[in-house]
């Protein structure tokens, strides 16, 4: 089981999380390539503090959304959600390649992460950004959604992920964060919950009702109060449950 987080989400003198402590914990790094947040110094930081410890480097594209932290939709044309991907993807890239690595996978951030479960226009942009720049790239994302599907049926390899500290409506989707609940906060149940995800099985949706989540990568936000501690108990839940973390990538 891989265990990626999001980094890299501050911008200038104002921090979001502690990055240096996730990566000593995760196998995966989601890093803000400048759009919904980063800038070139903190890319640069992490990536190079990400291939010290051997974590893999993934490309957390979003939106053009600081003000928003790219979890409002914006109403882009495709072609231009493209060609801003495959921005991102070259700038996070480039630090990467100097850090001795190199982007190994792509996984949307927030508002953009949830509009490509269903859009397919956005979809299709993000998924033709991705191919052209490398179609080698894993892509990470909800089972079900059309942004998998689409990168599927495009050829790029498809991950499933699951979500540590997100609630789950009973189709499978995320809950809103507009919406009380949405978010958990009790770092054993979170823990307890990614063992069952790891193994097959069932957790509980929003509405109290079973739920299987298939996934080869569990996230933990960065962002979230406590992320840290959250994600070493869940690391250490992993472990004691003799689950091997290592990153999808290989």
């Amino acid at each position: 089981m891989d265990l990626n987080a999001d980094l890299g989400e501050g911008f200038g003198s104002w921090s979001m999380g502690d990055d240096s402590a996730l990566l000593e914990v995760v196998t995966s790094a989601n890093v803000a390539c400048g759009f919904h947040a980063g800038d070139p110094s903190i890319m640069r930081r992490v990536t190079a503090e990400a291939v010290e410890r051997g974590v893999a480097i993934g490309a957390h594209v979003g939106y053009a959304d600081k003000a928003g932290f790219g979890r409002r939709f914006v109403d882009v044309e495709p072609t231009v959600l493209r060609d801003e991907v495959v921005y991102q993807l070259g700038a996070l890239d480039a630090f990467a390649r100097i850090a001795g690595d190199r982007v190994r996978y792509v996984k949307p951030h927030g508002a953009l992460y949830n509009t490509i479960g269903h859009h397919v226009e956005q979809a299709t942009a993000v998924v033709s950004a991705v191919a052209e720049y490398d179609k080698t790239l894993p892509v990470l994302g909800l089972p079900g959604s059309a942004w998998l599907r689409l990168a599927a049926e495009a050829g790029l390899p498809v991950v499933h992920e699951a979500f540590a500290d997100r609630a789950y409506t009973a189709e499978g989707t995320l809950v809103s964060r507009r919406l009380p609940g949405s978010v958990l906060h009790d770092a054993d149940e979170i823990a307890a919950r990614c063992v069952a995800v790891a193994g097959g099985y069932e957790i509980r949706d929003v509405d109290g009702d079973s739920l299987v989540v298939e996934a080869a990568s569990i996230c933990v936000h960065g962002d979230t109060p406590g992320a840290v501690e959250i994600a070493r108990r869940v690391r250490g839940a992993l472990e004691g449950a003799g689950v091997e973390l290592r990153p999808f990538t290989g």
